[in-house]
């Protein structure tokens, strides 16, 4: 199991951010309808992130996230309430990975470095 954790680390910054997340939600005649919301970036890495937000998302919802002006595109992996909010897991489309070179969210901090130094290699 660690290097399943220290595989998930990898890449993986905290961050605080405010952006925008775009969803369709099915109506119920049928009808997509497009959902706008302002979320809160909890952490990014190149494949995905995790938002924090009011309202529950379907996983498997097609998304874009926005930060900085540059679009993420991607599907909802995973959605639970938790501390009063909902937590939602994206996956990026392999066309828009993140990378700190494209957009950098604010308050960004490695999950790498505290890691290494709790569990230190010998």
């Amino acid at each position: 199991m660690q290097g399943m954790d220290n595989k998930r680390l990898e890449g993986r910054y905290l961050c605080a951010d405010l952006v925008r997340l775009d969803w369709f939600v099915r109506g119920e005649s049928g009808e997509d309808n497009l959902r706008t919301e302002q979320v809160l970036l909890e952490d990014i890495s190149p494949l995905g992130g995790c938002v924090q937000m009011d309202e529950p998302v379907e996983p498997g919802s097609t998304v874009m996230l926005t930060v900085g002006g540059t679009p993420f595109y991607g599907y909802i992996r995973y959605c639970v309430f938790r501390d009063d909010a909902y937590f939602v897991g994206l996956r990026f489309s392999n066309e828009t990975i993140w990378s700190a070179v494209k957009v950098t969210p604010h308050h960004l901090t490695s999950l790498r470095q505290p890691y290494e130094r709790a569990h230190p290699r010998n």
